[in-house]
């Protein structure tokens, strides 16, 4: 054997390495147990998210439709897409203050999540609240779905209606609840807790384990 067979399996090996190494760093972690996925089914539906928002609500709804048929677009939006819709419906809480929006977004934008509210006045405003409700479910999806590759039908069930859709790089970066804040949805460090804190409250409501 000469010596230039000899070196070819050391440097096929070491080239397999690389390799490996490479495709190792493209794969996200497994996130921690315990976890709470953004993709998945709904565990509380509309009305359940009705009966404890109507408990724990401080008053001043804003929204332009009632608390019913909202919460009835986040389960059915959320089931199209994958998404667990009675926590992005949480999530909203969080964003709009109880639905009072005393923030920068006004109700008459059908914008439940400050969706393009980056300051100075700009936000994406929406046509009603479903569509609204939709471009949320859709940028939920394009931080936790590493397959969901482009606002289109396909990977999409419905046509795109998100217009920061594009702008979540790469794709899938945030898989769980956990995760968002410090720049995924939102920049503040509290934004994960805040919203997992009312899912805990809301399961302890129905009796269901956290």
């Amino acid at each position: 054997m000469d010596t230039a067979t000899r070196r070819r399996p050391v440097r096929l090996a070491a080239l397999s390495l690389v390799v490996a190494g490479a495709l190792a760093a493209c794969v996200p972690p497994a996130p921690p147990a315990g976890s709470v996925p953004v993709m998945g089914s709904s565990r509380v539906g509309a009305a359940g998210l009705v009966q404890w928002f109507s408990a724990r609500s401080p008053g001043g709804y804003a929204a332009g439709v009632d608390v019913g048929a909202l919460a009835t677009s986040f389960i059915e939006e959320g089931a199209a897409e994958g998404v667990r819709g009675d926590v992005a419906f949480l999530q909203s809480i969080v964003e709009t203050g109880w639905f009072r929006f005393s923030g920068q977004v006004p109700p008459s934008a059908n914008n439940f999540a400050g969706i393009g509210a980056t300051g100075g006045g700009t936000y994406a405003t929406f046509p009603d609240a479903r569509t609204g409700v939709r471009a949320q479910i859709q940028h939920l999806r394009a931080y936790a779905d590493a397959s969901a590759t482009s606002c289109t039908v396909p990977p999409l069930h419905y046509p795109c209606v998100d217009p920061r859709f594009h702008l979540v790089s790469p794709k899938g970066r945030a898989p769980t609840w956990n995760q968002m804040g410090n720049g995924n949805l939102a920049t503040s460090t509290t934004y994960a807790s805040t919203i997992l804190n009312l899912y805990s409250q809301l399961l302890q409501f129905h009796g269901l384990a956290s």
